[in-house]
């Protein structure tokens, strides 16, 4: 259990942070193989990192702190399912979950059949509710789902169906509720027919008060609308660790679909909890979805760190927070499709991270996880982009594009022109801003006098030198929007190994349910 303050590489590290650094628009014009050398590809996803505040030698730094703090062995224990969740003590194999059906992996053959058996089980429903054949208590085919969850078993397959949403059944609809305000519940089903009606029920407990609130106002909702009591489970299905909880509620067997402790619910959509997206796409993108996610596996697994993609964003990450003191980090998608995706990261990325005690419970000797925050970058630009820009703070951003486009509209091309323009706009004012004199001769050769311009020029210049990633997906499919959640979970991960810190558990949410269920019997005393 190494501090990360006592590697060599932190302390060159900060000798480099300490010492005067070039501003991107002097770095990018002379160095002219920046582009190819920060440049960096997997699973269909390109990385542009050119735009970091990056020099050789801190890149090389960087690369020397990875191997310093074990991340290679710190992976390896992971896929091999050591229990590297030490506060808990379990191990932590979401990748298992998308593991090779034809190969077992490093995790064991046990693991492997308890995967690949919940998966056929949910693809099998996911069908049979697809093709009509899953039926109410009057025999009419199940219409609408109603997935009734919090947290990670909501957040992954909501944000997954609206990416995916292009493949999305026709006549089978998928709705979210997570907020246990009545409104939130009542918004989705006051539209909905009861005897058409399926409600999914997902928690990995099946203590949690949030989803049991809402699954109990949508059960009561179904007997008013004329479902016999007897015939409730034909509405209903669970997905949990607990089956046995999930059956003391009412919950048939056969529509009780697994995952285990071992599942975190942030990591948690390539699960059974994935089943409202099965439901969605179908089994064969599913499957697909699982595949993209894997293929990212292989690479995190498989290529050096300097040339592995995860662990180099994970990298420049780390400078930023910990070395040019930069505490929040901005996540822009272009593709509309991918509006939930910051929303997912940033619990991803702050339940895992957010924490100040290193692994053997010592406070932690450095900062740790950022904020994460953000959202479709369009719409940033109308918004808080005015802050990145001019403001006081230095916001590190990932730009997310995609590169081609398959939406079925007459001007579709003009649109994505229109998208990826601003997307590689923003990323280039950022990162060269405008000094004060050219601002003074930009406004002059608008036609402001010298007086005028020299006035307006404070207002109207950018600091710039503010780092970026730009990610490139080929297309917006399952498999490359698998293997994009996958990058971000090792990068999290990797982080991780190197502050020393467990990025698996999550006591600071722990502490207010217990908080709120105490509560609520002192008043109910």
């Amino acid at each position: 259990m190494t501090q990360p303050t006592s590697l060599p590489a932190w302390a060159q590290l900060q000798s480099l942070a300490a010492a005067p650094q070039p501003h991107l628009r002097d770095v990018l014009p002379s160095d002219t193989g920046r582009a190819a050398r920060m440049n960096l590809k997997a699973a269909g996803i390109e990385l542009d990192a050119s735009r970091q505040r990056v020099s050789p030698a801190i890149q090389q730094a960087l690369n020397h702190l990875a191997e310093q703090a074990g991340v290679a062995r710190q992976r390896d224990a992971m896929f091999k399912g050591e229990h590297i969740n030490n506060t808990e003590d379990r191990p932590v194999l979401h990748v298992a979950l998308r593991g090779d059906p034809l190969h077992t992996g490093p995790w064991g053959t046990a693991v492997q059949s308890d995967v690949q058996r919940e998966l056929a089980r949910i693809c099998d429903f996911a069908e049979a509710l697809r093709a009509g054949t899953v039926r109410g208590h009057a025999g009419d085919a199940i219409t609408d789902v109603v997935n009734i969850g919090i947290g990670g078993s909501d957040l992954g397959p909501r944000m997954a169906a609206d990416a995916l949403a292009h493949l999305a059944h026709p006549g089978v609809r998928v709705h979210y509720v997570s907020n246990p305000d009545a409104w939130a519940l009542w918004s989705v089903l006051r539209h909905l027919d009861a005897k058409r009606t399926l409600l999914i029920v997902s928690s990995k407990t099946f203590t949690t008060q949030e989803t049991l609130t809402n699954a109990a106002s949508a059960q009561r909702w179904l007997t008013d609308n004329g479902c016999p009591a007897d015939a409730l489970s034909r509405h209903l299905v669970a997905i949990t660790a607990s089956p046995a909880q999930a059956a003391k509620l009412g919950y048939p067997a056969e529509r009780t679909f697994l995952f285990w402790d071992w599942v975190g619910g942030r990591y948690s959509v390539w699960s059974a909890l994935g089943l409202p997206l099965a439901i969605a796409i179908g089994a064969e993108h599913f499957r697909l979805f699982l595949a993209g996610a894997r293929a990212m596996d292989e690479h995190f697994r498989s290529t050096p760190l300097a040339q592995n993609l995860p662990v180099q964003m994970a990298l420049h990450g780390l400078w930023n927070r910990n070395f040019l003191r930069l505490p929040t980090h901005l996540i822009v998608p272009y593709a509309s499709r991918l509006g939930r995706f910051t929303p997912f990261v940033q619990q991803m990325d702050m339940e895992s991270n957010g924490k100040h005690t290193h692994l053997d419970g010592t406070p932690a000797t450095v900062d740790t996880g950022p904020i994460v925050w953000g959202g479709l970058g369009i719409d940033g630009q109308h918004a808080y982009f005015q802050l990145i820009h001019q403001g006081k703070h230095t916001v590190p951003v990932d730009f997310i594009g995609v590169q081609n486009e398959d939406t079925p509209l007459p001007l579709a091309a003009t649109h994505h022109e229109v998208v990826n323009l601003n997307l590689r706009a923003q990323a280039e004012a950022m990162a060269f801003g405008r000094s004060l004199t050219d601002t003074q001769a930009a406004l002059q050769k608008e036609g402001l006098s010298e007086s005028e311009a020299r006035a307006m020029a404070p207002h109207r210049s950018f600091d710039g030198n503010i780092p970026s990633h730009i990610l490139w997906l080929d297309r917006l499919d399952p498999a490359r929007l698998g293997a994009l959640i996958a990058l971000y979970e090792h990068k999290v991960f990797t982080q991780a190994a190197i502050w020393n810190i467990n990025a698996y558990d999550q006591w600071g949410v722990e502490l207010g349910k217990t908080m709120a269920k105490a509560m609520a019997k002192n008043a109910a005393a």
